[in-house]
């Protein structure tokens, strides 16, 4: 399995859309990558240094998140980059579990 960590730029007012979509399982309709993003995206990090969310996907796209970006990701996030193209996805976690949650820190701001 491929692993990738992610940071990127969320569009804050359009958070509560993402939020309402992961809630309903719509997200996780989608195939083939629906299941592993709307884990991904539900324990996503932020990092308040950098203001960006932070988190690790299982992700097989050449280049990585093509299909995520096209159908989902650049809706709500600018400025994506991959971080790591393949990292082990219990480290990738470790390294930013002290950060709060994406969702409890911005949506609670919007």
């Amino acid at each position: 399995m491929a692993y990738r960590f992610v940071r990127a730029q969320p569009k804050r007012d359009r958070l509560t859309s993402l939020r309402e979509r992961l809630d309903s399982g719509e997200i996780e309709q989608i195939e083939p990558f629906g299941r592993a993003m709307t884990t991904a995206l539900q324990q996503a990090r932020f990092d308040p240094a950098s203001g960006e969310a932070v988190w690790v996907e299982e992700d097989y796209c050449s280049p990585p998140l093509a299909m995520e970006r096209a159908e989902v990701l650049d809706d709500y996030f600018t400025d994506i980059t991959i971080v790591d193209e393949d990292v082990d996805e219990a480290t990738g976690w470790e390294r930013i579990n002290h950060l709060p949650g994406l969702w409890n820190q911005v949506l609670d701001e919007v």
